[in-house]
């Protein structure tokens, strides 16, 4: 089965940079499915870094009493794959996912892209809303670490892109619809044919 074929489940993708309120519209479109939500909270706590724990509980504090909550800093696909049928899994982020995997080589790295790519071919009817990091706007990143970890995000954000309908940007407090008013490239497998 090829992992890049259109998905059962519903896949949206909401990119954009920091700050910019790709999580608000994520929780938006969340709450608008009708579908009782799951929030997969992909970041690690760290009590000795003040900064990053009120990050997170920023967000504990935006969520809807009514959401699950599931820490899930690496076994994403097996998270995907096991979610209760017809439910809304939100996956905040996958900047932070890719950064707990940093270190996996690269051939595991393919594999588990692949994993996650196969589990979203599950049969139930729910959505899958994953929350992306746009990292590769600037400049090259000095070191192999920053420059690693832009090209892999980058790179799962454009295989979730091929499959996922709708795909926004948000920047500047909005969200555009990028399914709606761009078009997509070809697949990757597709790229260097000849007519």
């Amino acid at each position: 089965m090829n992992p890049e074929v259109a998905p059962a489940r519903q896949v949206i993708l909401v990119t954009g940079p920091a700050r910019s309120g790709k999580s608000e519209w994520a929780e938006t479109l969340a709450m608008q499915s009708g579908l009782p939500v799951l929030y997969v909270a992909t970041a690690q706590a760290d009590p000795a870094d003040v900064e990053w724990q009120a990050r997170i509980e920023g967000h504990r504090q935006r969520r809807s009493q009514s959401w699950a909550t599931l820490e899930v800093p690496a076994e994403l696909p097996a998270a995907i794959a096991a979610a209760p049928m017809a439910s809304c899994l939100l996956v905040d982020s996958l900047g932070t996912w890719v950064a707990n995997l940093l270190e996996s080589d690269s051939a595991g790295w393919e594999r588990t892209q692949q994993e996650l790519l196969a589990s979203l071919q599950g049969t139930c009817a729910g959505q899958v809303i994953f929350v992306a990091e746009e990292t590769g706007w600037g400049v090259v990143p000095a070191y192999a670490a920053g420059r690693l970890f832009r090209d892999r995000l980058g790179q799962i954000v454009r295989r979730l892109g091929a499959i996922a309908n709708p795909v926004y940007l948000v920047t500047g407090g909005h969200a555009l619809n990028l399914s709606a008013l761009g078009s997509p490239l070809p697949p990757e497998s597709q790229r260097f044919r000849q007519c």
